[in-house]
């Protein structure tokens, strides 16, 4: 595929994504909202000369904080703008940078792209992780504006499909004026699909430490749930008609403690589903917007809210990481362990393969391969102080020697931006 034929896609995608949009609607109304700044409408008192930072759901808006942080005091007068595709990565945006002015990206059509950039002006932009629009691309060589792919990763998987069609990417990746890998093996991969002036830096996620507000939340939901121990399953995937949630209140039906099992769904349109679910299995059951003490005879806690996975963990005693036991390569096992907690994932990874591999070798997280491994690993760690401690102290050390890769790449960023900046001068 080449550059012409995948813009005359873009000229007849918009009905199709509009189609697509209603359907995700059905489940989650959001995705009705805002929809002029995806399809190219003005948008109303456009932010000048901002910082850019283009994070398209949940996970990416999190890793940017600490980037955005340490970009801001390089450009401390910037205005930020915060760009997303999804109405959970908006909310998370909105919630984590109240002074930024958050809005859609538009799709990568070229009238849409141009005027996004024209009615911003950025100062610069980065891209987080893996988002590759080549229209985009080329439309900010075009207008001089800098542009970055920070804490990127590309999965073996991802990489054979980017390659199918290099002539597409290869050209757009060139246009870049950093790329900032996770990995040397995420380097080598960004390298092999076209990308240049590849620099390893680490992943900012490593970076993030709980806010204190997740750690008064956190006290609130012991409050709630009294001296009984806590296991959560965080951010439990369906996939592939395969229903996580639903694999692990399976296998927890064998386990005989009184400790209170939390699962909080990936997806809001998961919440009721989740909680039906567990009623369905025999399982006492309460979710955490009824605002209510948890009862003693509660078996399941049906975490239904959104941004608040911090809390969640900090309440817990031990952690398992979904999208790992289907496979969706997993979701963020960081945050887990930097709270100090026994983590546990499952066999799917790929989305977060260098963390879980150097997790496991530091000993500050434990892999099973199906939902009664899982079981027994909780069982035994609840009822056994001392391996929760080994895994906090464990923790710490892993935590603490993969921090920095924000404060390295907003330096890289901040110096190539000025070099630009005097050449055109």
């Amino acid at each position: 595929m080449n550059r012409w034929f995948y813009t005359q896609l873009w000229r007849i995608a918009p009905p199709l994504i509009r189609h697509y949009l209603k359907k995700r609607a059905v489940k989650s109304p959001a995705y009705l909202y805002h929809w002029g700044e995806r399809f190219g409408e003005p948008f109303d008192r456009p932010v000048q000369r901002p910082i850019w930072v283009h994070a398209v759901s949940v996970g990416e808006t999190r890793a940017a904080q600490p980037l955005v942080e340490a970009l801001r005091r390089h450009f401390p007068d910037a205005p930020l703008l915060m760009t997303q595709m999804t109405p959970t990565g908006r909310a998370a945006a909105k919630e984590l940078f109240p002074d930024a002015q958050c809005r859609y990206l538009p799709y990568d059509k070229p009238e849409w792209v141009a005027q996004f950039l024209k009615e911003h002006r950025p100062l610069f932009g980065v891209l987080m992780e893996t988002e590759i629009w080549p229209n985009l691309m080329h439309a900010c060589a075009d207008a001089h504006v800098p542009l970055f792919l920070a804490n990127a990763r590309l999965s073996e998987k991802s990489q054979r499909g980017y390659l199918k069609i290099r002539n597409l990417f290869e050209p757009a990746l060139q246009t870049l004026s950093g790329c900032f890998a996770q990995t040397a093996e995420d380097a080598e991969r960004l390298h092999l699909i076209g990308a240049s002036n590849v620099h390893v830096c680490g992943n900012t996620k490593y970076d993030i430490s709980p806010p204190e507000r997740m750690r008064a939340l956190a006290a609130a939901f012991r409050e709630r749930i009294g001296t009984r121990p806590v296991a959560v399953c965080a951010s439990t995937r369906f996939y592939k008609e395969q229903d996580e949630a639903a694999l692990l209140l399976e296998a927890w039906k064998k386990y005989t403690g009184d400790a209170l099992l939390v699962v909080v769904p990936r997806h809001p349109e998961r919440f009721q589903t989740t909680f039906e679910t567990a009623q369905a299995l025999g399982y006492t059951v309460q979710k955490r917007s009824d605002n209510l003490p948890v009862s003693r005879q509660t078996q399941v806690w049906v975490g239904d809210s959104m941004g608040e996975l911090f809390a969640y963990y900090l309440s817990s005693d031990v952690a398992f990481v979904g999208g790992s036991l289907v496979d969706s390569g997993c979701q963020n096992i960081i945050e887990p362990i930097a709270c100090g907690i026994p983590t546990v994932f499952g066999f799917s990874t790929y989305n977060f393969a260098a963390a879980c591999r150097s997790a496991l070798e530091a000993q500050a997280a434990v892999q099973v391969q199906n939902a009664d491994e899982w079981r027994t690993f909780v069982s035994a760690c609840l009822e056994n102080p001392n391996e929760r401690s080994h895994f906090a102290q464990q923790a710490a050390r892993f935590v603490a020697g993969h921090q920095g890769a924000s404060r390295r790449m907003a330096d890289e960023i901040a110096a190539s931006v000025r070099h630009l900046t005097r050449k055109e001068a």
